[in-house]
């Protein structure tokens, strides 16, 4: 029995001691204070350390006596990341929208300096959009969806690419910088950004921000439709709808989603 029950507890105390080292500083933690957190011996932390060094989950840091996770640890959680899927998750979700509101349904998510359309579902009225097709890409800023997720990125990451992307904008017809910004406040007051502007005539959208399990705006849901069927009567019924999906999409988010960071991958991994 004891055989068997050390390797058993070797084995938990090793994944505490991953489990501590990922809710610590990002910089690292010492030997010390994983030790005391662990409720073990330093000599006993080390040697369970030393196993997950072996293995690749974790690493000293270069010149210093602090551990963190090393990139096995997150190779493995992005290869669980490839099921239930971000695409996979918001199908449900966009379905239900699109048969409630008889209007086409956009998902899209942030690449850099731009939006990617990742998956559309396709309502009863011919439209056009900004992204067109599933893999289309717009401008941070351009269009609905695209602009629910600039408004609501953290300020230092928003002021680089609004720098980035106003001259972008401006090729394409947008709003100058001016514009931009108020409508970005807006669109953080509101929760929501609607948009009528001309730029497509006779089209309309409204797109919502899906936020991850820390709050970060990783994705957008959008409706595309005709200008007449997205009037002030309709338009509050329309964003607590979207508002209530995407909260639901993003509590089931997983946060190794490699959609979330290389759309195109999600785009190539489905014959959709």
């Amino acid at each position: 029995m004891n055989d068997s029950a050390q390797p058993l507890s070797s084995l938990r105390r090793a994944l505490g001691l991953l489990r501590l080292i990922a809710a610590g500083d990002p910089a690292g933690i010492r030997l010390k204070d994983l030790a005391a957190a662990a409720g073990c011996s330093q000599p006993t932390a080390h040697r369970a350390l030393q196993d997950l060094i072996a293995e690749g989950f974790a690493e000293q840091v270069a010149g210093g006596k602090r551990y963190r996770l090393a990139l096995d640890f997150f190779v493995l959680a992005a290869r669980a990341g490839l099921t239930g899927g971000l695409r996979d998750l918001a199908r449900p979700v966009m379905l239900r929208l699109s048969a409630t509101l008889n209007d086409t349904i956009f998902l899209l998510v942030r690449n850099g300096y731009d939006a990617v359309c990742i998956d559309r579902i396709e309502g009863p009225f011919p439209i056009r959009s900004f992204t067109g097709d599933i893999g289309g890409k717009v401008p941070l800023g351009l269009g609905q969806g695209s602009l629910a997720i600039l408004a609501n990125l953290p300020e230092q990451e928003r002021e680089a690419v609004i720098r980035f992307n106003v001259p972008r904008l401006l090729d394409r017809g947008f709003l100058d910088e001016a514009g931009l910004r108020m409508a970005i406040e807006r669109a953080r007051e509101q929760g929501w950004v609607n948009l009528n502007t001309g730029l497509i005539p006779g089209m309309a959208g409204l797109g919502v921000p899906v936020f991850d399990a820390e709050g970060r705006a990783v994705a957008a849901l959008s409706i595309g439709t005709l200008a007449e069927r997205l009037r002030d009567e309709r338009l509050p019924n329309v964003a607590r709808m979207l508002q209530a999906e995407a909260a639901t999409l993003g509590a089931q988010l997983n946060p190794f989603d490699t959609a979330l960071r290389y759309p195109s991958r999600s785009l190539s991994s489905t014959g959709r």
